[in-house]
């Protein structure tokens, strides 16, 4: 059986060899679809096309960025200090020297300032980058499992709250149908209160007021209504069960929800029936907004 799965997590994962270093975070939040941004090391372009064929076999839904971080940790290149450049930089702070303004550098202070130390350029070993560029791959497609696991975290914790929300639900539709056979009655009630203010007493109020509730009581029936509530609760149910990228079907669902419930509270004539209608909306509202964290 699927599990369900959120669209909220992260996944970090950390490499070094060949000299370098390495740190890949792959995090994802809501989204209407699948959209996988990308952002890594210049040197390394495949890595981009790997991210987005790694995240499209994974997930479904939801925003996913990437982001590798790569530097070279031991080059073994030869440095040197850039004599004119630290030559020019103590030219332009000795007047401020001169006055007590700004302490004489030292000599760890001037060589940390950019520029001064440089490093030789050193021709790139083609197979070398190819290994560190197969390695970070590898980092990529870890990290984006760890996302996914942490998605599917996310999941359990939602079926536990879906599934409260569809037992409100149903609670809410049993109520509606414990009250919905007493809607005849307390419409032919009111009717025949109303008809006997305005026509007075007489030997065909009771039959008239029979007939007229009877068909006020027919535009008032709530059990198509609450028939398809029911079915609506199978198939959501269902829905959990599978877990496998239901979050677009779930999400019509609630729509199809919140419709039929709408229509009971407008039909409602027992003022309990309205009461509940409207606390089965409000669940309803609830539900819909967990089903948009569903994948």
């Amino acid at each position: 059986m699927a599990t369900l799965s959120g669209m909220t997590g992260f996944g970090r994962t950390e490499g070094a060899s060949g000299g370098w270093s390495w740190v890949v975070e792959a995090r994802s939040v809501n989204g209407r679809g699948l959209d996988v941004r990308f952002r890594g090391p210049p040197g390394f372009d495949a890595l981009e096309r790997l991210t987005r064929e790694a995240a499209q076999a994974r997930f479904q839904r939801g925003q996913v960025s990437v982001t590798v971080t790569a530097r070279q940790v031991e080059s073994g290149a030869p440095v040197r200090v850039n004599v004119d450049l630290a030559r020019r930089l103590l030219e332009a702070g000795e007047p401020w020297i001169a006055e007590g303004r700004v302490l004489r550098p030292t000599l760890d202070g001037l060589l940390g300032l950019r520029g001064v130390l440089e490093g030789e350029p050193v021709e790139a070993d083609p197979l070398a980058l190819q290994d560190v560029g197969s390695q970070l791959g590898e980092s990529v497609v870890a990290a984006l499992d760890a996302l996914g696991s942490a998605r599917r975290e996310e999941g359990l914790q939602l079926l536990g709250v879906l599934a409260g929300h569809l037992d409100a639900v149903e609670s809410g539709v049993r109520r509606a149908s414990a009250l919905a056979g007493a809607q005849v009655e307390f419409i032919r009630t009111r009717f025949a209160r109303r008809l006997s203010e305005i026509a007075g007493e007489g030997p065909d109020i009771a039959e008239r007021a029979f007939l007229e509730a009877a068909a006020l009581a027919v535009k008032a029936d709530v059990q198509e209504e609450l028939d398809r509530l029911e079915g609506h609760l199978a198939s959501a149910r269902i829905l959990l069960a599978d877990g496998l990228g239901v979050g677009r079907r779930l999400d019509f669902l609630t729509q199809e929800f919140m419709r039929e419930a709408n229509t009971l509270c407008s039909k409602a004539a027992v003022p309990e029936l309205t009461r509940t209608g409207l606390d089965l909306k409000a669940v309803i509202d609830q539900f819909r907004e967990q089903v948009q964290n569903v994948e």
